[in-house]
């Protein structure tokens, strides 16, 4: 259902599976919904600071963030509490689901970080994968997720990465 300027303020459940189980659950306002991409936005939720080395996610921090129905990936765009952009995180995912106010997404371990000048492109969480099994259990799932990461990697090392967050 598209959401427009006129429509009232809605919030829906950030639901992050992993492994089957819930890592994660936070409430977001919901910025759009066009049929294939959902944009929310949110403060960070996790708890207290997180040090990637190369980027510090923390109190403050707002997080705009979009969710395709038909893409086995998902794209965070994160800002400081003073708005200056840290750059993109993204999440190689199942393609989303919203039913109702509930926003699921599988998370598949693989993930790419951007940072704000786009100079430092990092894939992540590959041994994770590895050593998910998904591979085994599901390896269309697998392919898929490995394609995903491939695709956002040349976008993010190109200059139309920002068009997926217009």
């Amino acid at each position: 259902m598209p959401v427009n300027s006129t429509d009232p303020v809605r919030f829906v459940d950030v639901v992050l599976v992993k492994g089957g189980r819930t890592k994660i659950r936070y409430p977001a306002e919901l910025l759009s919904d066009d049929g294939t991409r959902i944009a929310v936005r949110a403060p960070w939720a996790g708890e207290g600071v997180r040090d990637f080395g190369f980027v510090r996610f923390e109190p403050g921090d707002v997080f705009t963030e979009y969710y395709w129905r038909d893409r086995w990936y998902s794209v965070k765009e994160v800002r400081g509490a003073s708005g200056a952009l840290k750059g993109w995180y993204c999440d190689v995912a199942r393609p989303a689901a919203l039913t109702g106010t509930e926003l699921v997404v599988e998370d598949l371990d693989l993930d790419l970080w951007r940072s704000a000048g786009g100079d430092d492109v990092r894939r992540l969480d590959e041994d994770e994968f590895a050593q998910s099994g998904l591979a085994e259990r599901d390896p269309e799932a697998a392919a898929a997720a490995v394609r995903a990461l491939d695709e956002l990697e040349a976008l993010a090392r190109g200059d139309r990465f920002g068009e997926l967050t217009r």
